[in-house]
């Protein structure tokens, strides 16, 4: 089950909102109507099959992709309304593979951030990062992403994400490409660090034991839709779905995951 202690309440605030949300790539419908709330402070993970519209959801809400219909909110303000870069420097973003420039070194790909805000001190931020992420500054800065492993480059794209200190992080699959020794070990830590960062956090994964350990709700995805959103307990004493049993026992097992 997860680690956390679900910090929502029926009076937090809403930091991520989509109402009916749908959009179409071509004739294949990404989204049909979906709709989600994030509130302040807790970790939502998006899990669902492979075209079920997780990271199509994820990325409406740092425009990265803009729907044909329905209304996204990010802190209360319209995603319509904002404007897509600054939105985008306002939260961390961890996407798939990690996304690390191959030509800058891991010191300059984690200052990104706080250089493009017009921080003081850039260099500074991403040393403190990479150190909040097990990656001593001293001997990673100055290195280039091909020369790390795997595990270390979803770190140093961790710490790129933490660096200037965002409020909001946005993760899409963040461990999926490690081995399975390495995302055990990287899982718990993330873990860690979303408690001790105190961020809110969208997370799409494929992995329900991932899910279970870092979320404190689940959002089960299917064509398009979120069937249910909700604590993995809940989840499966009141399925609003039967697929919603169906994901959770393929993916956990029959018996609730430890």
């Amino acid at each position: 089950m997860s680690t956390h202690t679900p910090p929502r309440r029926a009076d937090a605030a809403a930091v991520l909102e989509a109402d009916g949300v749908s959009h179409a790539f071509g004739e294949v419908a990404a989204l049909q109507g979906a709709d989600l709330r994030v509130t302040d402070g807790e970790c939502l993970a998006l899990v669902g099959e492979s075209g079920s519209g997780k990271t199509t959801l994820l990325r409406c809400f740092n425009a990265l992709v803009r729907p044909s219909t329905g209304r996204l909110r990010v802190r209360g303000r319209a995603v319509a309304d904002s404007d897509p870069v600054a939105l985008r420097r306002s939260m961390g973003y961890v996407p798939q593979q990690g996304g690390l420039l191959p030509h800058w070194t891991v010191g300059r790909n984690v200052a990104l951030v706080p250089t493009l805000l017009g921080r003081s001190n850039p260099e500074a931020a991403a040393r403190a990062a990479l150190e909040r992420v097990g990656l001593p500054a001293v001997e990673f800065a100055d290195r280039w992403p091909r020369t790390l492993s795997g595990g270390q480059r979803q770190r140093a794209a961790l710490a790129r994400a933490l660096a200037a200190g965002p409020d909001l992080v946005l993760m899409d699959e963040p461990l999926g490409a490690l081995d399975a020794l390495a995302r055990a070990e990287l899982r718990h830590e993330l873990g860690a660090l979303i408690r001790d960062a105190g961020v809110t956090v969208l997370l799409v994964t494929h992995d329900l034991h991932e899910a279970a350990e870092l979320a404190d709700r689940i959002a089960v995805m299917k064509d398009g839709r979120v069937l249910q959103a909700d604590t993995l307990d809940r989840l499966r004493a009141a399925p609003s779905d039967p697929y919603v049993t169906e994901l959770l026992d393929r993916g956990l097992g029959s018996a609730v995951a430890p």
